[in-house]
């Protein structure tokens, strides 16, 4: 069995016996309950590694937008900029604080496709074939980033370079690494892991880790 099958069922695993109690508070006013502050940055995906890079990487909008949009990492570079700091939360129960992200906002990337009305939802597609899901008014919150840098360096492949979504509010997995592709729909569609038992919602603050209708 591939490397990457045997980390995808592992996790699946890990979902399936997740419907654990609550964690304990973390004492820290920025760490969610269940959550512990970690300084390095773990490397979480499927255990694919797309062959991504500034000159071959397009981010395609599409489905219910006035004008689908495709933009290559020249143009992506070309739209308002930005820096945020924020913080960061994983549901296998790491957290950093003051993470810095380099890119374009959200609701700049998403304004220029024009969702139509019927648009409430959004599939993030990944260049390993990941998906998740968010409502469209979660990416337009005010510390939502399309990155390609952290920390002042371009952002490297192991943690989703060139580009990635970075919506810190969710559990991270619903921060797309490798992104490719936004598309827009009227409903929601349950991405990867979501269908695997991982909740819908993914807020750290509630601990919403696992469905409990999931498998």
């Amino acid at each position: 069995m591939p490397d990457w099958a045997r980390i995808i069922e592992g996790k699946i695993r890990i979902a399936q016996q997740g419907l654990q109690k609550p964690g304990k508070p973390s004492g820290h006013a920025r760490i969610p309950p269940g959550q512990k502050q970690v300084t390095d940055f773990p490397i979480l995906d499927l255990g694919l590694s797309p062959d991504l890079r500034p000159d071959n990487w397009v981010l395609r909008l599409f489905g219910l937008v006035e004008t689908e949009q495709r933009f290559t990492f020249r143009q992506f570079e070309a739209l308002p900029q930005a820096r945020y700091t924020t913080d960061f939360h994983c549901v296998t129960r790491w957290s950093q604080l003051d993470m810095v992200w380099d890119g374009v906002p959200a609701p700049t990337v998403i304004a220029a496709a024009a969702p139509l009305p019927d648009a409430r939802f959004v599939t993030l597609h990944g260049a390993d074939g990941y998906t998740t899901n968010l409502p469209l008014e979660a990416l337009l919150d005010d510390d939502v980033i399309v990155a390609h840098g952290w920390n002042g360096r371009p952002l490297a492949p192991e943690h989703g370079g060139p580009v990635r979504l970075v919506v810190p509010k969710r559990y991270a997995w619903k921060s797309a690494k490798w992104l490719t592709g936004i598309e827009f729909h009227a409903e929601d569609r349950p991405g990867f892991w979501e269908v695997r038992g991982y909740h819908n919602e993914a807020d750290p603050w509630r601990e919403e880790r696992f469905s409990q209708g999931g498998f």
